[in-house]
């Protein structure tokens, strides 16, 4: 099992994306696998997923993904991690990915993309999960994400200090700088 720091990373698993992504996708698994922190994903092979994975796993890095059943019987997985943890749903893959990290940093990507940052930053609001969450806003992607969550500050659907439950880096090393910032092991609640 995983025996270092590990940072779970959210990201598209599209593969008709822009080269930029797949080169910060490749550069934050890289990144990653140099700090001797465990890469955390959702064990995909294609798109940003794959390029992250594949580039922890070239520079020798120690990788986990945790991907549901009915997503390795599709054969999605990618079959070159260090550790593959498979469980019975998505959500079971959610909660293990948060329980194993100390960090979660999310990459450009889609409507799942979308779903797990704004679950992991739900799961902090509330005190399940205590970890540094990075939003890595590659050339502005998140930008109108960043603009509505400061929008329902604004209109008090959210409180002004809920800012504080995710932090925005635009480049690889400083997503990685302010996800480990507290130097923390575990912060997953056992009140889940």
């Amino acid at each position: 099992m995983i025996e270092n720091k590990a940072i779970t990373v959210y990201c598209a698993s599209s593969v008709t994306i822009d080269k930029q992504y797949f080169e910060a996708a490749e550069r934050l698994g890289n990144a990653i696998a140099r700090r001797g922190l465990t890469l955390v994903t959702g064990a995909g092979s294609m798109g940003l997923m794959g390029a992250v994975n594949d580039a922890a796993v070239k520079a020798g890095g120690h990788t986990v993904g945790v991907i549901p059943q009915f997503m390795v019987d599709r054969g999605w997985h990618h079959k070159g991690l260090s550790e593959l943890m498979i469980t019975d749903s998505m959500h079971s893959r959610k909660e293990m990915m948060a329980r194993l990290s100390c960090a979660a940093i999310a990459l450009p990507g889609g409507i799942g993309t979308f779903e797990e940052l704004l679950e992991i930053i739900t799961w902090r609001q509330l005190g399940l999960y205590d970890g540094n969450i990075v939003v890595l806003n590659i050339n502005g992607y998140y930008d109108d994400l960043l603009r509505m969550l400061d929008t329902a500050i604004a209109q008090h659907f959210m409180k002004p200090d809920h800012r504080n439950l995710w932090s925005v880096a635009t480049t690889v090393d400083e997503a990685l700088d302010q996800a480990l910032n507290d130097n923390a092991i575990s912060h997953f609640s056992d009140k889940f």
